[in-house]
């Protein structure tokens, strides 16, 4: 098999993950693919063991090797909230409450962490941490990304990650 022909399930249906997974796993000749699963996210501290826990899960279920990803914003004046509950969040009380809950806070410091884990049926996930440290932002500002990405200003940016 050609690096080019390498494929692997991505369980995931957001489509705007599944081309950002291909746009960093290009030069390395992977192409994910989507995989529709929904397992049962386990309650964890951090997004890595949410992720392992998931690859480690699908894996096993559906016998074949594959990558999931879990990822959150957390933010420092709320002591890390969000964080992996950030889809349940952002659901609940949306960009609106998490403003709110920054009302009067000095400090607006923040980070989006993502994690990806990689499990085959028979091993053990390898987890891959990223960050992006930043900031919030007063109001949403742009019109694409998704979640929390309207309030959230990268170090060293211009311009929100939405």
């Amino acid at each position: 098999m050609r690096a080019s022909d390498r494929t692997i399930p991505f369980a995931t249906g957001n489509r705007g993950k599944i081309q950002e997974a291909r746009t960093i796993l290009s030069p390395f000749g992977i192409r994910p693919i989507p995989f529709n699963w929904k397992g049962v996210e386990v309650q964890a501290s951090t997004v890595s063991e949410v992720a392992a826990y998931s690859a480690r899960v699908a894996s096993r279920k559906h016998e074949r090797s594959l990558i999931v990803e879990d990822a959150g914003l957390f933010v420092d004046a709320l002591e890390g909230f969000p964080g992996p509950f950030s889809s349940y969040a952002f659901k609940t009380i949306g960009i609106k409450g998490l403003l709110r809950l920054l009302d009067g806070r000095r400090s607006r410091r923040a980070a989006f962490r993502s994690a990806v884990a990689f499990c085959a049926p028979s091993g053990e996930p390898v987890v891959f941490e990223g960050v992006v440290v930043g900031r919030i932002l007063s109001a949403p500002v742009g019109a694409g990304g998704f979640g929390f990405d309207p309030v959230f200003l990268p170090d060293g940016g211009e311009k929100s990650m939405a």
